[in-house]
């Protein structure tokens, strides 16, 4: 599957899951999935998954960090202008050191 090469795609390059999706010509739910499992997988390997998250540009608000799609519409000002979370990859220096 297309796990694997997601490790090299987002290693340090943050990109949205609709971008994920355009690149390796998949459904977006299937990209979430796959970076579902692939931030379980990463607990066993030298990375670690960062989120950078969604942020309405009407007022600012910032949404959880641990969601992976964009939401549809921001709690505080109703407004729909949200950006997409960003998905990178990074080397885990704590999990390194325990090795």
């Amino acid at each position: 599957m297309f796990r694997k090469a997601l490790i090299n795609i987002l290693l340090n390059n943050p990109m949205s899951i609709k971008e994920l999706a355009l690149l390796l010509d998949e459904h977006p739910k299937d990209i979430e999935d796959g970076l579902q499992h692939l931030q379980q997988s990463l607990r066993n390997l030298p990375y670690q998954m960062l989120i950078e998250p969604a942020c309405c540009n009407k007022c600012d608000f910032l949404f959880q960090s641990n969601k992976l799609h964009k939401p549809g519409r921001c709690p505080q000002c109703h407004g729909t202008w949200i950006s997409e979370p960003l998905i990178s990859i990074e080397e885990d220096e704590a999990n390194e050191s325990r090795a």
